[in-house]
């Protein structure tokens, strides 16, 4: 597991075992947040390390930025703290998260020891402020990779901890394109310092806009394709050609599993598109 002190009292984690996912830690004076858990127990339990017996705190809250396994799976290593997130986490925690979980057991013995712990504070439309110390906390909805996403900023320091709404390649195989692009381009206009993507690297002040107008190209250049595939008779034998790297992306991202999650981003959208037409014709 990496390890990086982005700001004082502000660190990011990022796993060695599985797709690069993050996760952060906000310290205050007597107490600590972590925003997110990462894929693995052993992993997360060395975040807890971190926090008790380097900097010598108790976890008070985590944070979920969506629901999703490698990012609330660790809820259960931080006994006593208080879960936030949105309200429809917790809802497709319940619906799906933990059926998933009970299914992954049987697979992997390593799971064994987590118990799905569900958010006990949640939101839904607007902001939730959290005080840590000197610092503010904003959460607030980050649609798109998923129907429950939220970001968090560290309000002093301009940091955004951005949860899969923003990623090295975007993946909304979860949520909706047009959230996404909406999501990715509020993040461009905030003035940050840094992006912390939900997996990946930390994206830094003179980098932020760019990689906003790399991500929102390739959402465009997916939606090119799809249109194209659906005017043709076989139009998943076609997305099959359409290759990562055509529409602006590089294949290494994520630890090499980019390309997978591209022509899963395809044919969800082709999916999409078929269920609606209307707006499909509407983009022509």
């Amino acid at each position: 597991m990496h390890r990086e002190r982005i700001s004082e009292n502000v660190y990011w984690f990022q796993s060695e075992v599985y797709a690069q996912v993050t996760a952060g830690v906000v310290a205050g004076p007597q107490w600590a947040v972590v925003i997110d858990t990462l894929a693995i127990p052993e992993e997360t339990l060395g975040m807890r390390e971190f926090v008790e017996h380097e900097l010598g705190l108790q976890v008070r809250y985590v944070i979920n930025t969506h629901y999703h396994a490698d990012h609330t799976w660790g809820n259960c290593f931080f006994p006593g703290a208080t879960i936030l997130a949105h309200a429809r986490c917790r809802e497709l925690m319940i619906e799906k998260g933990i059926p998933a979980l009970e299914s992954a057991k049987k697979q992997n013995a390593t799971l064994r020891q987590v118990k799905m712990v569900l958010p006990h504070l949640t939101f839904e439309e607007g902001e939730l402020t959290l005080r840590v110390g000197k610092k503010n906390l904003i959460l607030a909805p980050a649609y798109g990779h998923s129907r429950d996403g939220i970001s968090v900023l560290v309000e002093e320091d301009r940091i955004l901890f951005a949860g899969d709404a923003f990623m090295p390649l975007p993946y909304l195989v979860d949520g909706d394109i047009d959230q996404l692009a909406a999501s990715i381009k509020k993040m461009g206009r905030m003035g940050l310092e840094n992006i912390v993507q939900g997996h990946g690297d930390i994206i830094l002040r003179g980098e932020i806009e760019a990689a906003v107008k790399e991500n929102l190209a390739y959402l465009s250049a997916i939606r090119k394709a799809v249109r194209a595939a659906l005017k043709r008779k076989t139009p998943l034998d076609y997305l099959d050609e359409v290759g990562i790297e055509e529409c602006g992306k590089s294949r290494v991202h994520l630890g090499g599993l980019a390309p997978a999650l591209h022509q899963r981003n395809l044919r969800a959208l082709h999916r999409y598109f078929l269920s609606n037409k209307e707006k499909m014709d509407g983009e022509e």
